[in-house]
């Protein structure tokens, strides 16, 4: 294992024997007795285990019992995290840089002392399909992939499309534990995939070692992401580890979706109203069709309201500028990733909704019940 100073934590002098790592009151924390050792803080940066850290350390005239004893008080601090080596040797310098702000985040939100080791393996090891080709449906794409996803498919009305991707991101690093990755199990009957383009046009991505690659964004093409039966040779589509539907008021691809056990996010932004929401987990959270039994209570024209919404486009132009459009793939994007990462708490969409109301900018949470004549949790 290799030490590193927790990254985006700023190391500052208070006064010449002490040193705060962190700005903020609450991160940071202060060390004194520090006067002659601050050379030490360089050293730790994961390329090093322990005992070349102490050797490295004697070098620079620092006596290794100190430097032992600081290391000890930084790990109690939770402001030194313990990367495991192959994940420093694994990942490309070209990679690891571009995902150094992912890492550092992960690390600090969920005080992992991995370096976000565990956050970065379940991010690559899963799959999000974005169905809608939205304002809002492609920011989330990109802000997904960007995050670090090991693949994002986004598929719109008249073609799929795939977001903006990554360099190739390699398997998760060997010694991490097993339930690391997000699993990814074989695709069910029914499952639901992205639109296939021509033939002369379609390019499967490579599996390496069950390990499948992002590809590049390509206009009018459509790439899924593919695994390879060992004993056929035929592909086939990778399952999802989250659906994503943006702008959709269909109901069938939500239904195929509770039968096939997809969890799946509803997310839309139009009429100057944000709405993140719910998250459906089948079989343990309020699905869509709850929320339509809910509403149609309360307004009995609800089902004919929604008949004709589900058969036709949105509005144009669709009332959700640009200032709308990023917060709502924004906050989508974050309750994803907190499906994905499975940190300490729960999304806050799981059974509920959230909402944001122009021309206010705050975000509201309503509850969403399942509804008993329902029937999705049995």
């Amino acid at each position: 294992m290799r030490p590193a100073l927790k990254p985006g934590l700023l190391p500052v002098w208070r006064n010449r024997d002490t040193m705060q790592i962190g700005i903020d009151p609450r991160r940071a924390i202060a060390l004194t007795g520090m006067r002659g050792t601050g050379g030490l803080l360089r050293l730790l940066d994961g390329s090093r285990d322990r005992m070349q850290v102490l050797s490295a350390a004697r070098d620079l005239g620092i006596d290794p019992a100190a430097a032992d004893q600081i290391m000890s008080l930084l790990a109690a601090g939770g402001a030194l995290d313990d990367i495991p080596a192959s994940t420093y040797d694994t990942l490309p310098a070209a990679l690891r840089a571009r995902l150094a702000p992912e890492l550092a985040a992960a690390s600090l939100a969920h005080g992992d002392g991995d370096g976000g080791a565990r956050t970065l393996a379940r991010r690559r090891a899963a799959c999000v399909r974005v169905h809608g080709a939205s304002r809002a449906g492609l920011s989330i794409a990109a802000l997904l992939t960007s995050a670090g996803i090991g693949l994002v498919i986004s598929a719109g009305p008249a073609a799929a499309r795939q977001a903006d991707a990554s360099p190739d991101l390699p398997g998760p690093p060997p010694g991490l534990p097993a339930d690391a990755a997000a699993p990814t199990a074989p695709a069910g009957p029914g499952a639901p995939q992205s639109r296939q383009a021509r033939p002369s046009q379609r390019r499967p991505a490579q599996a390496q070692a069950g390990q499948a690659r992002s590809g590049q964004a390509r206009s009018g093409q459509a790439r899924s992401g593919q695994a390879r039966s060992g004993h056929t040779g035929r592909a086939r589509p990778r399952r999802p580890s989250l659906v994503i539907l943006a702008d959709s008021h269909r109901r069938d691809l939500p239904a195929v979706l509770s039968r096939d056990q997809v969890p799946h996010l509803a997310v839309s932004a139009s009429e100057a109203i944000g709405i993140v929401g719910p998250l459906v987990l089948p079989g343990r959270s309020a699905c869509l069709r709850c929320l339509d039994l809910t509403r149609a209570e309360r307004d009995p024209a609800w089902p004919l309201i929604l008949a004709q919404l589900a058969g036709h486009a949105a509005a144009s132009p669709v009332a959700c500028d640009a200032v709308l459009a990023a917060m709502v793939a924004a906050q989508a994007t974050a309750q994803a990733l907190a499906f994905i990462d499975r940190g300490p708490g729960a999304p806050a969409v799981i059974s509920g909704t959230l909402e944001l109301v122009l021309p206010g900018w705050q975000w509201r949470r309503r509850t969403w019940q399942p509804h008993p004549e329902c029937g999705c949790r049995r």
